[in-house]
């Protein structure tokens, strides 16, 4: 599981581009796992190593057309999978999920949803994404 026969005939692992919403920090109060990119990749790289495939790029991306060449870089078909954690973070990160989703199906491309229940975000979580969010030019790495 998680890997194809490559054109050589050997085994290629499945690549798996994550995508994550670029959503203001100004919404992190309402929304705080919409804001949260790290964790949403998290979530995306924890269900690719639970099907043995292998997180190739990490897209940060805010209404995105479904054309735009920063998601089809290199995408193959039959070998790559674009994947995020539910629905809404595609709806935020891409300008048309049902046109993106109809250019994966036409490119022969699976679109997958982690479909995991997000985090809940107490006062201390929420300072701690501002913290890593607010101050990256100050030396912070978000630890």
């Amino acid at each position: 599981m998680g890997q194809l026969r490559g054109a050589c005939g050997g085994l290629a692992p499945v690549r798996v581009t994550a995508i994550a919403s670029l959503t203001p920090l100004e919404e992190l109060e309402a929304d705080p796992f919409l804001v949260d990119s790290r964790s949403q990749h998290a979530m995306c790289a924890r269900w690719a190593a639970e099907h043995g495939y292998v997180v190739a790029r990490e897209l940060l991306v805010g209404g995105l057309r479904f054309d735009h060449c920063a998601l089809w870089d290199g995408v193959r078909s039959g070998v790559d999978v674009f994947v995020a954690p539910s629905r809404r973070v595609l709806e935020r990160a891409l300008s048309s999920v049902e046109e993106f989703t109809a250019e994966c199906a036409r490119r022969g491309v699976r679109v997958e949803t982690v479909g995991r229940a997000e985090p809940s975000y107490d006062a201390q979580m929420k300072a701690h994404v501002h913290r890593r969010l607010s101050m990256p030019t100050a030396g912070y790495d978000g630890r």
